[in-house]
């Protein structure tokens, strides 16, 4: 609750301190009123919010309504500073695991704080990325993003700087809201429905009760409804040149067979076909091209362009003014959201038994035409399915997370002090929801002959459901208790006027847990007698039950050096204990005794902040500081399990007397790869993530009308935790002689040699950019105008690790599948004439540097002058910038109805061209993590009060 306080040099400061925060919004004040003085994003010291030295950017209640957006994800996807973060059509093909995340200036998402209230909210993860898919629109009265470090204060993950949400309070009235938005295709509508109301003023009564529920639901929309992105195979020019993105696959349906055989002469040969074609002469099936003696399959047809997302939540909250010095809150938040993703049917290569019928039907009747010599020996046949009548694989991705808080803050003896408790957890699931099949009940199938692979689709769909699975593959729980205590007051004074101290201190105790089921996990220690494995999906997890704790410290103090000049100090103590691992498992996969994992972790980090206003109309503001970010648990104690295998390599033990020599290969080979934790202890032990972050900005209001803004910021990250290549420890033994380690296959039921690739402290990155925000305001015939410019420039992003070098990453498809754009900005014009308020929004990315191709990857094809399928080549090009617009207006339709209409990418602009074929999602054609696939739409939102 604000407590109000005096200061003589507050009115003197309003003026000029109205540029810190970029908030252009009017204030009334009289020199004689009390000001009211809150504690803003990134300070624990109460002031007046125009006074801040940090920049903070703030979303009100009319800016998250001109957004257009119908959930959180989308309103943070909007802002110009954000790049990095997880979207919902990065779970189409499971990669997302359905979040959807925020991450500050292409830094990251583990090192974005996001609160609720300026408290922690419970991960989706062992660290502290937060699915904001949990936090319902509907609650949020407005939004801060502190665009700097705030370790100081928050404690670790708070690098690149924090999202704190802050809920509705003190409403009296009952408030309806609803909307409805479609896009021009059929997919992608969205529906969302709110009811909150408030019993009591906070003022008068001494209470306010608030209470909100809503729903909202997303449909999936579909690759296969818009012309840039229904195909794998798009036909494109370069330079003029014509060429052909040509993504098909050799799994397809009817199937595909490859046959291996040895001639006379004893050299091995293979010829690959569809029997289905050779007996039709054409392709029989949709989404199928033909490629020379195969019908390939375009999986890219199938997919999502965004998926399916429900979301029912309901939030409360209860603030008593107990006397005037003593005030008591408790809020909860309950929240179940769905991400339904689905994408292509199972891929499944299978041998075919040369005893089985298949084999007389389909392959021996083509062997001549395929050149099989009659004398020659058929070794092997492998079928290459797509088994599209079980469905298109899909999870749904459920979260459950629960939220509550309490506590009392008040004033004594002029100290403003708070105290509350926090318990936070969340809770994911992912259930198969089509598509994924026991691969023992198929083989069953077609051992039965219940399932003839070479048929075309839509022939097998009853044979195929007894296969198909509906189980739970992953249950996964995260969660805090938190207790946190803090004070400020004015301690001394000085000729410029009063310091102010604030002291604070947490507690933490943060728990995670992953249960995989058997499918999940496949053959191991746990279940040896476990045979069956998922049809399009994967195996090896192990679970997790690991917890830890940590308490910190922290103090800040305010000094007003000059009459126009203040300076921050503040600093934190930060201390987390080892981990505890109830699931703890040996190198081999034995569940061994519970234990501590990795090293306890102290560091103390500090900051320094200044804002001088040298004259009334003009404001400097910096900072610099430290940071650091503690490992997340599972960079400790996710078990090693199978990573798959390794490219071609020599083997790295060359000492015959060395046990594990017996196990080397001959020649340039493979090896298996182990993925997992670093649980060692001692000088191996993971370290925290250490950074120096620095910030320069200014802000200038020449006139009422004119508010010019820009911050330039800089971020260092040292110590960074980083995963091995496996080329680096295979080409220098003697350095990573640790990691080469015997590993027992379930697979090959033998010992054999492996290369584990655990996390280490070994990279290090540098970020750096301005962000601007300048405002223009002047009264027309038509009413008051504004513009509003936003944006962020990008001119460094580059991170180095061992082996790789230095990799710089701005404007180009990088070495992890990711973009930073040089340019994001937004401007939007608004109108208010009173009664209707109109706003015509501009959104633009800058272009980059696509996904680079060498002739090996067949990717590229080229477009002969005749119109026929050269080689493929080659390929490096560059995506074009974007640029959407958006309109909205704002009716007021009376004292209690709003009613809004407003259409999203007006001129219906396509995403730009692309040839990726990594990142998140399945999607061809375009980047769904960067671009809107659903073209011009249109919305409708209406709000009553009563």
């Amino acid at each position: 609750m604000m407590v109000e306080t005096v200061l003589s040099r507050s009115v003197r400061l309003i003026c000029a301190s109205g540029l810190a925060l970029g908030m252009h919004a009017a204030v009334a004040q009289t020199a004689d009123a009390p000001i009211q003085r809150v504690e803003i994003t990134g300070s624990s010291i109460k002031r007046i919010t125009a006074e801040g030295a940090l920049p903070v950017q703030t979303l009100s209640k009319l800016q998250i309504e001109q957004s257009g957006a119908t959930n959180v994800a989308d309103l943070i996807a909007t802002l110009p500073s954000m790049q990095g973060f997880t979207t919902s059509s990065m779970s189409v093909n499971g990669g997302g695991g359905g979040l959807q995340t925020a991450s500050i200036h292409s830094i990251g998402e583990g090192y974005t704080l996001v609160l609720l209230n300026g408290r922690r909210l419970a991960p989706s993860t062992s660290g502290s990325t937060v699915n904001l898919a949990s936090i319902p629109l509907a609650a949020v009265e407005r939004v801060e993003i502190l665009t700097d470090g705030a370790n100081t204060l928050y404690g670790s993950d708070a690098i690149a700087g924090v999202v704190n949400f802050i809920l509705k309070k003190n409403q009296q009235d009952a408030i309806i809201e609803a909307s409805y938005s479609q896009p021009r295709s059929s997919g992608g509508t969205t529906s969302t429905a709110s009811i909150s109301k408030g019993w009591g003023d906070l003022d008068k009564d001494g209470y306010n009760l608030l209470l909100s529920v809503a729903h909202d639901e997303t449909k999936a929309s579909w690759a296969r409804d818009s012309e840039f992105s229904k195909s794998g195979v798009i036909p494109f020019y370069d330079n003029g040149k014509a060429y052909s993105l040509y993504q098909l696959s050799s799994n397809s349906i009817p199937g595909t067979a490859t046959v291996k055989y040895t001639k006379k002469d004893g050299s091995v040969s293979s010829a690959a076909f569809s029997p289905n074609l050779f007996a039709t002469g054409t392709c029989n099936g949709a989404n199928l091209f033909r490629v020379g003696n195969r019908c390939l399959y375009d999986y890219a047809a199938t997919v999502q362009n965004t998926p399916g997302l429900k979301r029912d939540s309901g939030f409360g909250s209860l603030n008593v003014k107990i006397n005037e010095s003593l005030n008591f809150f408790a809020e909860g938040l309950i929240s179940s959201f769905s991400n339904t993703a689905q994408y292509a049917a199972p891929a499944q290569p299978l041998g075919l038994p040369l005893s089985s019928p298949l084999y007389s039907k389909y392959i021996t009747p083509y062997l001549t035409r395929l050149g099989v010599p009659a004398d020659a020996t058929v070794n092997t046949v492998t079928m290459n399915l797509r088994l599209v009548d079980a469905g298109g694989r899909a999870d749904e991705y459920k979260t459950i997370a629960k939220h509550a808080a309490f506590g009392f803050d008040g004033v004594w003896r002029n100290i403003d002090w708070r105290a509350a408790y926090t318990h936070s957890e969340n809770k994911q699931t992912d259930t198969a929801a089509g598509g994924y099949m026991s691969l023992n009940a198929f083989d069953a199938l077609v051992a039965a002959g219940k399932f003839d692979p070479f048929a075309p689709p839509g022939t097998s769909k009853e044979a195929l459901a007894p296969a198909v699975l509906h189980n739970v593959f992953s249950v996964t729980k995260s969660k805090i208790d938190m207790v946190q205590a803090s004070g400020s007051a004015e301690v001394f004074t000085l000729p410029a006027g009063p310091a102010q101290l604030a002291l604070g201190a947490d507690f933490t105790r943060q728990a995670y847990s992953e249960e995989p089921d058997a499918f999940s996990q496949g053959q191991n220690k746990q279940q040896p007698n476990f045979t069956d494995a998922i049809v399009g999906g994967g195996a090896g997890a192990l679970p997790i039950d690991a917890s830890r704790k940590n308490w910190g410290a922290y103090g800040e103090l305010l000094l007003p050096v000059l009459k126009n000049m203040d300076l921050t100090v503040s600093g934190r103590y930060d201390d987390f204990s080892a981990v505890t691992n109830d699931k703890n498992f040996d190198t081999d996969g034995n569940l061994i005794a519970p234990g501590k994992q990795g090293e306890s972790a102290s560091k103390a980090t500090y900051k320094l902040a200044l804002r001088w206003n040298p004259v009334e109309s003009v404001l400097i503001r910096g900072s610099y500081g430290t940071g650091f970010k503690a490992p997340t648990m599972t960079n400790i104690v996710k078990p090693l399990v199978n990573g798959g295998s390794s490219a071609f390599h020599a083997c790295p033990i060359t000492n015959a007397s060395d046990p594990r020599f017996k196990l080397c290969n001959p020649g340039s080979s493979e090896y298996g790869l182990l993925s997992g934790g670093n649980a060692a202890t001692g000088a191996g032990a993971l370290k925290p993530e250490e950074s120096k972050q620095a910030t320069l900005g200014i802000r200038v209001e020449p006139t009422s009308s004119l508010s010019i803004g820009f911050d330039f910021w800089d971020v260092k990250l040292t110590n960074q935790i980083q995963t091995l290549s496996e080329d680096l420890v295979f080409n220098n033994p003697a350095v990573y002689d640790s990691l080469l380690r015997t590993y027992f296959d379930p697979i090959q039921k033998q010992n054999v040699l492996v290369a584990a690739l655990t996390p280490f402290n070994l990279a290090s990155s540098h970020y750096q950019g301005i962000d601007w925000d300048h405002t223009f305001k002047t009264n027309t015939a038509l009413g008051k105008a504004s513009l509003q410019w936003t944006g962020t420039f990008m001119s460094k992003a580059e991170q180095t690790t061992p082996g790789t070098g230095l990799e710089k990453n701005i404007g180009r498809f990088n070495s992890y599948s990711d973009v930073t754009f040089r340019w994001i900005s937004k401007l939007t014009a608004t109108l208010n004439t009173g009664r209707f308020t109109h706003a015509l929004t501009a959104n633009y990315h800058s272009g980059y540097i696509d996904q680079v191709y060498n002739e090996d990857d067949s990717v590229v094809r080229e477009v002969l002058a005749d119109g026929t399928l050269g080689d493929y080549v080659p390929f490096q090009r560059k995506v074009s910038s974007y640029t959407t617009f958006d309109w909205q207006t704002k009716a007021q339709l009376g004292k209690q109805f709003t009613l809004t209409a407003g259409i999203k990418n007006l001129a219906d602009i396509a995403p730009p061209f692309t040839i990726r074929n990594a990142g998140g999602g399945n999607q061809s054609g375009y980047d769904g993590r960067y671009t809107d696939p659903l073209g011009r739409t249109f919305y409708l939102t209406g709000s009553y009060k009563f």
